[in-house]
């Protein structure tokens, strides 16, 4: 079977065995226009070639959505003529949303080139906050959703035609705007009030991001591996205590979670009015990852830089970046890994700075609001739980997640289970997880069998008794948090 499978590989290295295309070059470019209302104008550019074995009469592209993303205008061009875009079936795009398909004018044959622009405008996003934010005097894309996806044609062995391509982007900003984006510059050049941006991506640096605006940075002369604030006007509050809390968090993720790219030495703490909820729809304080760093709306600012709840907030974003925005949980585990696994680490964190009766102190917090949120509502298993449930039953997981975790350092150890959740990232980066996932590099840490542990904390109702005895309440005087 072995020499078959080798033959099979050397053959389809030299003889393509299905349809497809693959993306040769591409560049982007990302405008900000002042408003009312702002927009951003994304300009996209591919050059193509089909690889497949046979002719190619279309192609299909994921767009970004249009009410989260507020995305209008859209147009696209084939080799320098205007196509139209159509939608697919219903049932197709009841599967995957925001699919369209570009009909060609003549049969793409093999090994011909052909050339793809995509141009659409963003603004007024319906859901800003995680994805984007966008207003008058700022705004943030997050790695995910705002570009175009190309699709492979329809087949097994079709390949990703965007797998490993370079890429070139440049960002259009006001030129007293303050940015922050993936890649490596290659220049900047002014044009009247405006500075174009340059930036190349290689293999290794994933999907751009951008967060830009009018920003006053705090510290002005900020240490080597110091958090930095960006905010909309000059802070009043001392901010040494945060910077100082912050920065040590930062490093204790590193730590216990692996670092993440090199660029990405210090976090920053963006302000942004636009982000309105925390990711669930829920009002109020609110702070979301981007690649090095949080984006924060303006109530968490005003809990105060150096309080607690504050801090807290800040913490769990920032560790979004190993959890949510490295790797990716699938929708049924969003809640256990991208919700979960930032809250555990926030008791890492606090173990960190003050020992180990300090993570004692959170868990029987978390303790606190699971047993809380409980009388106000029917449990959902956590494997089963989603973001998309009523508040009641999403609070009592997002309170339970972080506590498997504990459980988890409890029978495997705490350096196991983080070494466990580094090699995690650092394996999948850019790829979707699941429960699965998280067992296996467990599993194959730790040497042990964690399937009953796994069953009975994300199929069953409650909590075990023997997790209960090992934290009974009554034993100690409430957290103080973060």
């Amino acid at each position: 079977m072995i020499p078959i499978l080798i033959l099979l590989c050397g053959y389809s290295c030299a003889v393509p065995l299905a349809p497809g295309y693959r993306v040769l070059k591409s560049s982007y470019e990302v405008r900000f226009v002042a408003g009312p209302p702002a927009q951003l104008r994304i300009h996209v550019t591919y050059k193509l070639q089909n690889t497949g074995d046979s002719d190619l009469a279309f192609l299909d592209l994921r767009l970004p959505d249009e009410k989260e993303f507020g995305r209008k205008e859209l147009r696209a061009e084939m080799d320098g003529a205007a196509r139209p875009l159509v939608g697919l079936t219903p049932e197709s795009e009841a599967r995957r949303p925001n699919r369209l398909r570009i009909s060609l004018d003549s049969p793409w044959k093999h090994g011909q080139t052909r050339s793809l622009s995509v141009d659409y405008t963003f603004q007024s996003p319906e859901d800003s906050g995680s994805r984007i934010t966008l207003g008058e005097n700022e705004f943030h894309l997050d790695t995910r959703g705002w570009l175009p996806e190309l699709e492979s044609p329809k087949h097994l062995l079709s390949p990703n035609p965007q797998s490993g391509a370079l890429a070139s982007y440049t960002v259009r900003l006001p030129a007293d705007f303050l940015l922050l984006a993936r890649g490596t510059p290659k220049g900047r050049s002014k044009d009247g009030g405006e500075m174009a941006h340059r930036f190349e991506l290689g293999k290794a640096d994933g999907p751009p991001f951008v967060v830009a605006g009018r920003y006053v940075s705090t510290p002005v002369d900020p240490g080597s591996h110091s958090a930095v604030f960006w905010t909309l006007a000059p802070l009043a509050e001392d901010t040494s205590p945060a910077v100082e809390q912050i920065s040590a968090a930062w490093k204790t993720l590193e730590a216990a979670f692996g670092s993440l790219h090199k660029k990405s030495s210090a976090p920053h703490i963006v302000e942004s009015p636009q982000l309105r909820t925390r990711g669930w729809g829920e009002p109020g304080p609110a702070a979301v990852a981007f690649p090095g760093g949080a984006i924060v709306n303006p109530a968490a600012f005003a809990l105060g830089m150096n309080r607690d709840a504050f801090l807290e907030a800040v913490t769990e974003a920032l560790a979004q970046n190993w959890f949510g925005e490295e790797i990716r949980p699938s929708p049924e585990a969003t809640i256990g890994i991208a919700e979960g696994l930032p809250e555990y680490a926030t008791i890492v964190i606090e173990e960190a700075r003050n020992g180990s009766s300090a993570r004692r102190q959170r868990i029987l917090e978390y303790l606190r609001r699971y047993n809380d949120a409980r009388t106000h509502a029917d449990e959902t298993p956590l494997g089963a739980a989603m973001l998309t449930d009523p508040i009641g039953p999403r609070q009592i997981a997002l309170a339970k997640a972080p506590l498997f975790y504990v459980a988890l350092e409890d029978l495997c150890g705490e350096a196991e289970v983080r070494q466990s959740l580094a090699r995690l990232v650092a394996l999948l980066a850019g790829q979707e997880v699941d429960y699965s996932d998280l067992r296996a590099a467990l599993e194959q840490s730790t040497n042990r069998s964690l399937g009953q542990m796994f069953r009975t904390w994300l199929n069953d109702k409650g909590l075990p008794q023997d997790f209960v005895n090992r934290y009974p309440l009554g034993s100690s005087t409430p957290g103080t948090g973060l």
